[in-house]
């Protein structure tokens, strides 16, 4: 039998938290809502009172953020569903946490996918690990962490451990520095979105790898890259002369 998820929804927008009840009601079974609050310090009390299983979090509210209340309740457990205007910061900050948002204005099958992945990872306590990395993402940006999906949970590695990236077909490869190799049912074009502005580049239409980590580049039509770890990458001849410039 279903169990039924106890949610509460924080939105410091009346209007808002209106939509959102009426949606949730209405089209994500098995969600009861027993709370609503408006700004940060309610959204702390409402949690530590009641409870919850589930979070509707509002990003930006008065006298703070939601990163504040994932700080002041980060001994409970319960799952994040983050409600966010378009912001490219906030968007890489849940992606690399695994995390889940909806982007208003709210899409009705957006929240009930949001939703339905939140309940079929309930049961996987992972809930603080996410949010731990998104408010250390946020905190301490010199030192990324990446949250990766495995078949058994989630995973979390630094991004300067990461070397680089093979996509194949619906699948990302990534390899460490370590030598180690992990495998993500995620497409190569989420992660080169992902690690804009990182430290790394899509060199090839298969291949992303760490700039730092590039010690030779052999000649050619688009030539090659070797590794630290000796590894060489193909180099696409669209994509040498946006690599030239890393040289220059």
């Amino acid at each position: 039998m279903m169990k039924n998820l106890k949610a509460i929804l924080v939105d410091d927008e009346k209007a808002a938290r209106e939509t959102l009840e009426n949606y949730v009601l209405k089209y994500c079974e098995g969600v009861e809502l027993i709370g609503q609050a408006k700004d940060v310090p309610g959204a702390i009390q409402t949690i530590k009172t009641l409870k919850p299983d589930l979070v509707f979090l509002d990003v930006e509210m008065p006298f703070g953020n939601a990163f504040d209340v994932l700080e002041q309740c980060a001994d409970l457990e319960f799952e994040t569903i983050f409600i966010t205007a378009f912001n490219d910061y906030a968007i890489k900050a849940f992606n690399f946490s695994a995390a889940y948002y909806i982007l208003k204005p709210i899409d009705i099958g957006e929240l009930i996918k949001a939703v339905n992945k939140v309940r079929s990872n309930f049961d996987q306590k992972e809930s603080s690990l996410r949010s731990k990395v998104i408010y250390d993402n946020i905190q301490f940006p010199e030192n990324k962490k990446l949250v990766l999906p495995t078949l058994s949970g989630f995973e979390v590695v630094y991004l300067k451990d990461i070397l680089r990236l093979h996509g194949s077909s619906n699948y990302t490869e990534i390899y460490l520095v370590d030598g180690k190799k992990k495998v993500v049912s995620k497409v190569l074009k989420f992660f080169e979105d992902m690690l804009q502005g990182q430290g790394f580049m899509r060199v090839h239409r298969s291949h992303i790898v760490r700039l730092d980590s590039i010690k030779k580049y052999n000649k050619g039509r688009g030539g090659s890259v070797v590794l630290s770890d000796n590894s060489e990458i193909e180099v696409s001849a669209q994509k040498k002369q946006e690599l030239m410039k890393y040289f220059d």
